[in-house]
């Protein structure tokens, strides 16, 4: 009983010893070394472990030939964790300490495909969408080159139609509650920013409809009209010719009386 203790006490000891000794083994890695075991960990998709590593590297050899590397390999440890808040801050590290290093495009790239990650179904808050935007715009601003910008422009506009759809939808929202000056604030924001949107089409539309509503009728007027010289050939067509007969049968609005100025004889 006692030797198989004793057996057993000296494994454990053994085996202490023997972790801290592939510890200590670690912990005396070069800058190479380290960063080598840091690739390998993430190459197995232990990001969590990996970004520790790619994290001493930074901090213990901030001079290498390696800091900037490993800065960006921490955010793509927390990308490829979908942890993308904290992710678009370690790009952002990495852009703001490091501007010449040679990952700062790829950095700002993937800065805004994080944002692109966290942006939501259309009907939810588009804050994410927005800032997506910006951060590609601001990559292709910088980098009009690289190999890269096609894409973002094309995330550029799949971000745009589900903010114009966003947008649109609003409006349509308020005029159900019969919030009509709401409404038109909406689809004039959809046919200024997102003109190139399919639902620039949709918010003319809808603009003639609410004028009418408020019995605006010659601006209703004069918005299904730029709707007809806008889109021939729409899909709404015959929906806007109704509208527009509508509109033509109501009669025109009544100028408003002018407002009389009491005199000093009548005292009114």
């Amino acid at each position: 009983m006692i030797r198989s203790f004793l057996l057993t006490a000296a494994l454990g000891v053994v085996l202490t010893l023997s972790g801290c000794g592939s510890t200590r083994e670690v912990e005396q890695l070069s800058v190479e070394k380290r960063f080598e075991h840091a690739r390998a960990l993430f190459k197995d998709e232990n990001y969590l472990d990996a970004y520790e590593e790619f994290r001493i590297v930074t901090l213990q050899y901030q001079g290498s030939t390696f800091a900037d590397e490993a800065q960006y390999d921490m955010g793509e440890c927390r990308y490829k964790r979908e942890e993308y808040v904290l992710a678009a801050y370690e790009y952002d590290v990495l852009v703001r300490t490091m501007p010449t290093s040679k990952f700062v495009p790829r950095a700002r790239y993937q800065r805004a495909m994080c944002y692109y990650r966290l942006s939501p179904a259309s009907y939810l808050d588009q804050t994410y969408s927005r800032q997506a935007v910006d951060e590609f715009q601001s990559f292709i601003e910088y980098h009009p080159t690289d190999s890269l910008v096609t894409q973002a422009e094309a995330k550029i506009t799949e971000l745009n139609l589900k903010l114009a759809q966003k947008e649109y939808e609003n409006g349509i929202t308020y005029i159900h509650m019969e919030y009509y000056r709401a409404a038109l604030v909406s689809f004039d924001h959809v046919l200024e920013k997102y003109h190139d949107t399919p639902y620039a089409e949709q918010a003319l539309y809808k603009k003639a409809e609410v004028m009418l509503l408020r019995k605006r009728i010659s601006e209703a007027k004069t918005e299904i009209e730029k709707f007809f010289e806008k889109y021939p050939n729409s899909a709404l067509k015959a929906d806007a010719e109704n509208l527009r007969k509508d509109i033509l049968s109501r009669p025109p609005q009544k100028a408003p009386e002018p407002s009389k100025t009491p005199t000093a004889s009548t005292g009114k």
